[in-house]
């Protein structure tokens, strides 16, 4: 195989991702909706959050690290919009899942549902399950704490996680408004992608372990990331920790663990999920009307190139979506060769394009 990476049809990669996961031991059901998240995020070119964890979680279902088949449980019985859910160290994907099916049901009843779930791992983009609320008509958002990677300048070491924010709504057309961002510079797989790609970072991304500057991916990836925003996103990070693993009596900060370092643990993360109903305050018809409204002046903001036009936080996924849907999915060569070790193991034919 030529050292480059390969364009993979979404339909075969799904296909494959699942298979590698249900031979893991996970079930269809949970194998195949790991499987299309990852896929999803890949199409929107969040590549840094998608098949490119692959590796990491296959190594982590088979070792039983994370438990291939979860019992996810309310860690105590509420009544009323909020609840609290043990993952049973399941897949990510899968405890993401239920707490946002949870949050949308009671956002049903309630006007407002808001769930927390602890006891998980590593659950991929934020953005699928703010999406999720919208796949539902309504607004979501969706949060999650991770390890400390990211500190002050100044800081010896990392003090907060790089904890992404997602938050999603519906618009009357072919893409709904999504923005979903993590607190650091960028996101830490970003690194792991230059890793594989062998491409050099900007220096505002992160630092080494010393705390000193560097365009080296694996040095930084060693080392920290920086906030972005200096003081506001490391402000935001510490309330995400704290409204997800202080509050859920889960794990927080340096109690955490990385499913990178400590590929043999739990990593033990929280999960926020809320949703918002928005007919409790205005009508299916009357929201869809005002929020048609409020996009036609987004996309009406003047611009200095005539040409252009102002997008609206998930326009741009949706355009690398149709791209990437004709075109397939970039796959690093890398990757491809890590991938292959785990299909012969579990004994699950690469797609064809991965062989060419």
């Amino acid at each position: 195989m030529a050292d480059k990476e390969r364009m993979i049809k979404p339909e075969a990669l799904e296909v494959y991702l699942s298979t590698l996961f249900e031979k893991a031991g996970m079930n269809k059901v949970d194998a195949k909706f790991s499987a299309d998240c990852m896929v999803k995020t890949n199409l929107w070119g969040v590549d840094s959050h998608g098949v490119l964890r692959m590796p990491i979680y296959l190594q982590r279902v088979l070792a039983k690290v994370i438990n291939p088949e979860p019992e996810i449980s309310p860690v105590s019985e509420m009544e009323g919009p909020m609840a609290l859910l043990d993952g049973d160290a399941g897949m990510g994907y899968v405890v993401g899942r239920s707490g946002m099916d949870l949050a949308i049901e009671k956002a049903k009843k309630y006007g407002i549902g808001m769930v927390l779930a602890r006891n998980s791992n590593h659950f991929g983009a934020a953005a699928l399950y703010a999406r999720q609320a919208v796949d539902a008509g309504m607004i979501g958002i969706a949060t999650t704490n991770v390890i400390p990677n990211i500190g002050m300048k100044g800081n010896a070491k990392p003090s907060t996680g790089n904890n992404p924010i997602a938050m999603a709504a519906p618009l009357d057309g072919d893409f709904p408004f999504v923005l979903d961002i993590s607190l650091s510079a960028v996101a830490g797989g970003k690194l792991l992608l230059a890793q594989k790609k062998g491409e050099k970072i900007p220096k505002e991304w992160a630092v080494t372990k010393e705390g000193k500057e560097t365009d080296d991916p694996f040095a930084g990836f060693a080392g920290f990331l920086l906030p972005v925003g200096l003081h506001k996103g490391f402000g935001l990070s510490l309330f995400v920790d704290l409204i997800t693993g202080v509050l859920s009596g889960g794990p927080y900060l340096h109690g955490l663990k990385s499913m990178y370092k400590h590929a043999d643990d739990p990593s033990l993360t929280s999960h926020l999920f809320i949703v918002i109903n928005p007919e409790v305050f205005l009508s299916k018809e009357a929201y869809m009307e005002r929020i048609t409204d409020w996009a036609a002046m987004v996309h009406g903001t003047e611009m200095v190139d005539p040409d252009t036009k102002q997008v609206i936080p998930g326009e741009i996924e949706y355009m690398k979506e149709q791209e990437r849907r004709s075109n397939g999915i970039p796959v690093p060569a890398e990757l491809i060769k890590d991938l292959a070790k785990y299909s012969e193991e579990l004994g699950v034919e690469m797609p064809p394009a991965f062989c060419d």
